[in-house]
Parts: C-alpha cells; sequence; structure tokens
C-alpha cells in the first residue's frame, strides 16, 4: 500500500508542479503583484492539492472503481432491466446532488438562481440521461446517433431562450454540463459502464464502456434551459467575495462544508452498495475491507484537495485575472493559454480516466497521447474563452460550430474515439476548472469592465467551462483521424512494397 501511494505522489506532483510554477514565478515579475499572504498561501495549498490528488486516486483504484465495476455487472447479470434502470436514475441524482463540482458552481451564480433548485434540476437531468445511457448499453444504439439528436435538441432550446429574453441564462446552462462530471461521479458511473458492457458482451463491449459520461452532460444542460424558461423576474448578478483574507478567515467553516458535501457523496454511494452487497453481489469480506480502506482515501484526499482549491486556488485565480486583464489583455490570452494547457493534468478525473481508456483499448490508445489531446484543448478553449469576453459576444459563437465539427468527426473516426472524446470533455471541466479557471476568467471581467459593472459577468464569464467541456471533442476524435488515416497509409504502402516483390520475382523467373 505505501509503495502504490508513493507513486500516486509522484504522479500528483508531476501533476501540480506546473501550474503550480506558473503562478508562482509570474508572481515575481510586473505581471502579477501578490502579497505574502497570498503566496505562502496558495504554495501551501499547492502542497495539499499534491496529497488529496494522490490520496484520491488511490482510493479510486481500491474502491470507486471496483465498486463501480461490481455494480454494473451484477444488477446486469440479474437480468431485470426495470431494476438496473431504478437504481442507476436513483444513484444518478443522489450523487450529482452532493457533486462537490456542483456545490462549488451553484455558490458562485446564487444570487441569480436558487443554489438548491440548481443543484436538483441539474441531478434530475443527470439521473434521466443515465438510464438513457445505459439503455444505449443494453440495447446496443449507436452513440454518434443518439448525440446528434439530442445536440440538436439542446441548439433548439437555446433559440427558444434567446427567443424569450433569458439568453442570459446560456453559459450558465452549458458550463452545469460541465461541472456535473466531477471527480465522484467520473470513477463510479465509467466504472458503472464497464461493469455492464463487460457482462453483456459483444464484440463492441470495448466502445459501450464510454459513453455515459457524455449522456449524463447533455442532461443538466437541457434541464437547465428548461428551469430558465419559467424563471420570472429580472437577473442581477452579484459578486462574490474572491479575498484570501475571507477564505482564510472561513478555514473551518469551509473545512467542516466540504467534509460533509464530500460525506454525502461517499455515503450515498456506500448505502447502494451495501444495499446490493446483501441481496446481489455477495462480494467476499476481503474485497469488502479492501474497498472500505479505500473509501477511507478517497473521502480524505477529495477533501483535501477541495480545501485547497477554494482556499487557495480560487482567491488566486481571480486575482490573477484583474492583474492580466488590467495589464494587457493579449498578455491575458496567452497567460489563460499556457495555464490552460498545465491545469488539466491537476484533475483528479483525467487520471481516473486515461487509465481506464489504456486499459480497456489494450494500449491502443496511449495515456500519453491522451494527455496531450485534452492539454491542448483546454489551453485553447480558455484562450478563446478570453477572448470572447474581450469582445462580448455571445458563447454560441463558439459552442455551434464546435458542436457541428464534433458531431461531423464522429462519422468519420472510430466509434471508440467518439465515445472517449466526448467523456473527456466532461472529465477535463473538473473541480480545478470551476474552482480556480472560472475565478481568474470572472476577475478579468470585472476589471475589463471597470470594476462596477457586474451585469455581463454572467454571460462574458461563465461559459469557460462549458469551452473547456467542448474542445476535447475535436482534439480527441482528430486523434482517432489520425490514427485511421496512419493506418491506411501504411496498408498502402505494404500493399505497394507486397506488389513490387511479386513483381520483381516475375521478372527473376522470365
Amino acid at each position: 500500500m505505501l509503495k502504490a501511494l508513493l507513486l500516486k505522489l509522484k504522479e500528483a506532483v508531476i501533476s501540480v508542479l506546473p501550474v503550480t510554477a506558473i503562478v508562482l514565478i509570474a508572481s515575481f515579475t510586473p505581471l502579477i503583484d501578490l502579497s505574502v499572504t497570498e503566496t505562502v498561501t496558495f504554495a501551501v495549498s499547492a502542497v495539499l492539492l499534491i496529497i488529496g490528488i494522490a490520496l484520491f486516486n488511490l482510493g479510486a483504484d481500491l474502491a470507486m472503481t471496483p465498486m463501480g465495476e461490481h455494480v454494473g455487472s451484477g444488477l446486469t447479470k440479474s437480468k431485470k432491466l426495470a431494476v438496473l434502470i431504478s437504481v442507476c436514475f436513483v444513484m444518478g441524482v443522489l450523487i450529482t446532488i452532493a457533486e462537490p463540482d456542483l456545490s462549488v458552481l451553484s455558490e458562485q451564480v446564487s444570487t441569480v438562481i436558487n443554489g438548491t433548485l440548481l443543484i436538483v434540476t441539474v441531478a434530475a437531468g443527470v439521473g434521466l440521461f443515465l438510464v438513457l445511457a445505459i439503455l444505449k448499453i443494453v440495447f446496443r444504439k449507436n452513440l454518434s446517433t443518439l448525440l446528434m439528436f439530442f445536440y440538436m435538441l439542446l441548439f433548439a432550446l437555446c433559440a427558444v431562450l434567446i427567443e424569450t429574453g433569458k439568453g442570459d441564462f446560456l453559459a450558465l446552462a452549458f458550463d452545469s454540463g460541465g461541472v456535473t462530471t466531477g471527480p465522484i461521479t467520473v470513477p463510479f458511473i465509467m466504472a458503472l459502464g464497464v461493469g455492464i458492457a463487460t457482462t453483456i458482451g459483444g464484440r463492441n463491449a470495448n466502445e459501450n464502456s464510454f459513453g455515459l459520461i457524455a449522456m449524463c452532460s447533455i442532461g443538466p444542460m437541457l434541464a437547465v434551459m428548461v428551469l430558465a424558461m419559467t424563471s420570472q423576474g429580472e437577473i442581477a448578478y452579484e459578486l462574490a467575495d474572491y479575498s484570501v483574507e475571507s477564505a482564510l478567515a472561513n478555514f473551518g467553516e469551509i473545512f467542516l462544508v466540504h467534509s460533509w458535501d464530500v460525506w454525502k457523496a461517499l455515503g450515498l454511494i456506500v448505502i447502494f452498495f451495501l444495499i446490493l452487497q446483501f441481496t446481489v453481489l455477495k462480494l467476499p469480506k476481503k474485497q469488502l475491507a479492501r474497498i472500505a480502506v479505500g473509501i477511507a482515501y478517497t473521502f480524505l484526499g477529495l477533501v483535501i484537495f477541495l480545501v485547497a482549491v477554494v482556499v487557495g486556488f480560487m482567491p488566486i485565480g481571480f486575482e490573477i485575472g484583474q492583474q492580466l486583464a488590467d495589464f494587457n489583455p493579449i498578455i491575458l490570452t496567452v497567460f489563460g493559454l499556457v495555464l490552460g494547457m498545465v491545469v488539466v493534468l491537476a484533475e483528479p478525473a483525467v487520471h481516473v480516466l486515461n487509465k481506464q481508456v489504456e486499459e480497456i483499448t489494450g494500449g491502443g490508445v496511449k495515456k500519453i497521447e491522451m494527455l496531450i489531446a485534452l492539454s491542448l484543448a483546454v489551453g485553447i478553449s480558455i484562450a478563446l474563452s478570453l477572448i470572447r469576453m474581450q469582445y462580448e459576444f455571445s458563447i454560441l459563437y463558439y459552442l455551434i460550430p464546435g458542436y457541428a465539427v464534433s458531431l461531423g468527426l464522429s462519422f468519420f473516426v472510430p466509434k471508440i474515439y467518439t465515445a472517449i472524446a466526448f467523456d473527456s470533455g466532461g472529465v477535463a471541466s473538473g473541480p480545478l476548472t470551476s474552482s480556480f479557471i472560472l475565478p481568474l476568467a470572472i476577475g478579468a471581467c470585472v476589471a475589463i469592465s471597470g470594476g462596477t459593472d457586474t451585469a455581463n459577468i454572467l454571460t462574458d464569464a461563465f461559459g469557460v467551462v462549458a469551452m473547456v467541456a467542448m474542445t476535447p471533442l475535436i482534439t480527441i476524435q482528430a486523434l482517432g483521424f489520425k490514427a485511421v488515416t496512419s493506418a491506411k497509409v501504411r496498408n498502402r504502402i505494404t500493399m505497394k512494397r507486397i506488389l513490387s516483390a511479386d513483381d520483381e520475382q516475375i521478372i527473376y523467373f522470365k
């Protein structure tokens, strides 16, 4: 166990060190002026972030992934579709209600929309679309066709929102789809898909293992748009307090709140797992003991991670956004590009996804390829978001062509790449994006508007999470397109060599 923990610590250091180094080095230049308190808080938070990621990843390996696989395979073996659907719906709703990422987003928009109402609405969307994703696996339906239909419906609702004067909710709606698939949801839901697909079998079992995260990201967007249509009154966004001093003063409250959130999330999963253990699974005590240890690691790691992000990374992100926007908008965009390329490395769920992708594809899709594609995607998405903020145009100018390209590519690449790509979009937009990159965008938006007008924050700053969730759809599928093209070229070269060898032999025998 100690050896495994040390390995996870090494991986976490490699993940967190780049973003930490960039911020600390920039703080010693004219670009960013951080106080001693802010610098020390950020540095200590980075150390805690490393510990949190290491413990969480170890816990995911020991508990979250095995639990999801056992639940998926156990429910499928029971051959009771109604039970499978019911359990998955309730589990999807309850886990989402306790998802820390969603709580972070709801707190930042609480002056616009009731936080509890937003969370419950998003949870209902996740539960419904998790059921649809399960049915897709059971009845072996094409993921690309489903994605095409629901995204067309999504953009039709966008038009309705704009027509009814509720267009300000668009960025928030798309962001809600990105934050839903967080560090607790992703390992469990992905493993659930693997368990169901493996049990059902078939020649497309590997492909069917993916796609659940993709479907679960659509549900919240549709649900929030429907909620926006029924909303009444004026939208009045109020800026939250992003100061380090405030975070440190409320450290105890922040720690207790996030401890309770994580405990609720894990507690719900454990209760469902124990019910299934006594009724369907009946796993040996040795496996249960290993899972219990993994849950403890997951709890401790995620609490440390979230507290470090909220206390150290959220305030510093806001401060950096403000100062760079005041200094030079071009520098802000370049900094966002570089920061985005490294910040995705510190997202806990990204490593869970990459490991599972490499295992299921038998090394066909390597972790390093996935990391490079995701890194480029997130960097570009943040840079584009900061450009949009400066010129104040609708996020739909990015999302409509972006999703059109993504869905178009799905017809030309192997289906497993499409499933992985759409899952990656949900995974890349994790807690660090909502707690560091989003405050950076809000800070920049405040500075660009002169610090007095916060009315445009909801439309211009929000939407960065949605962009982070969209761009991997293109880069990962481009990776698949490259793989297909390379294979065709290799086949042609091989065929030419065979034909050439045949011709030489014919000449020789003449």
